[in-house]
C-alpha cells in the first residue's frame, strides 16, 4: 500500500470540492484550482468526513508500480491544491547587477539584464508578479499565485534567464539562494 496515498485528506471549512470521474475542482478564498487525476486511481469526495480519498482504480493492484506511484502522487497535489486555494504560493525573486532593473508592463514582466534588448516574459493567467522598489543594486519581484507549479516554474524561467554568475554575483535568483562566490584572477606580484 502506499503510505501518503491511504490517509484521507482534510478538507478545512470555506473550501468547495466537486469530484466528477478524475477531476478534482477546488475552490477557495484565494481562487480556484483543477486536477485531472490518472485513470490508474480513484478519487472521492466524502462529505460528512470532509475529506478526499484517493485510492487504486478497479482494475489495478497493489503490484502495479505505477498505479502506486500515481496513487501517491495525486494524494499529495490535491493536498498542495488544498494549501493553494487557502493560504496561496509565494516565491521571491532578486534581480542583482548595477543598472539590472524589472518591472511589470502589463501582461508581462519586463527584465532589463545586461543584454542588448530587454527580456519580456508573458505572465501566465493565475499568477500575480510584483516588483518592489530597487534597493542599491538589488530588485525585489514577488510571484504569487494558487497554483504550486505554475509559481515555481515561473520563478524558474525567470532565473533560467540570467542565471547568477559566482564571481560578481549579478544575476537572477531566489532570495533564499546563496550564490558561492570565486575568487577573480590576480595580477602582480
Amino acid at each position: 500500500m502506499s503510505r501518503i496515498g491511504k490517509k484521507p485528506i482534510e478538507v478545512p471549512a470555506g473550501i468547495k470540492v466537486s469530484v466528477s470521474g478524475n477531476t478534482v475542482e477546488l475552490q477557495g478564498p484565494k481562487g480556484k484550482d483543477k486536477l485531472v487525476a490518472s485513470p490508474k486511481v480513484k478519487v472521492t469526495w466524502a462529505e460528512s468526513e470532509k475529506a478526499i480519498k484517493v485510492s487504486l482504480a478497479d482494475g489495478c493492484t497493489i503490484n502495479d508500480a505505477d498505479a502506486k506511484a500515481q496513487w501517491g502522487t495525486t494524494r499529495a497535489l490535491i493536498r498542495n491544491m488544498i494549501e493553494g486555494v487557502t493560504k496561496g504560493y509565494e516565491k521571491t525573486m532578486q534581480v542583482v547587477g548595477t543598472g539590472w532593473t524589472a518591472s511589470v508592463a502589463g501582461k508581462n514582466l519586463k527584465l532589463t539584464v545586461g543584454l542588448a534588448n530587454a527580456i519580456l516574459m508573458p505572465i501566465p493567467e493565475g499568477l500575480t508578479v510584483v516588483v518592489d522598489k530597487q534597493v542599491g543594486e538589488l530588485t525585489p519581484i514577488k510571484v504569487s499565485g494558487v497554483s504550486r507549479q505554475l509559481v515555481g516554474q515561473f520563478a524558474s524561467a525567470m532565473r533560467a534567464k540570467r542565471k547568477p554568475e559566482p564571481y560578481n554575483g549579478k544575476g537572477i535568483k531566489y532570495a533564499e539562494e546563496t550564490i558561492k562566490r570565486k575568487q577573480g584572477k590576480q595580477f602582480g606580484a
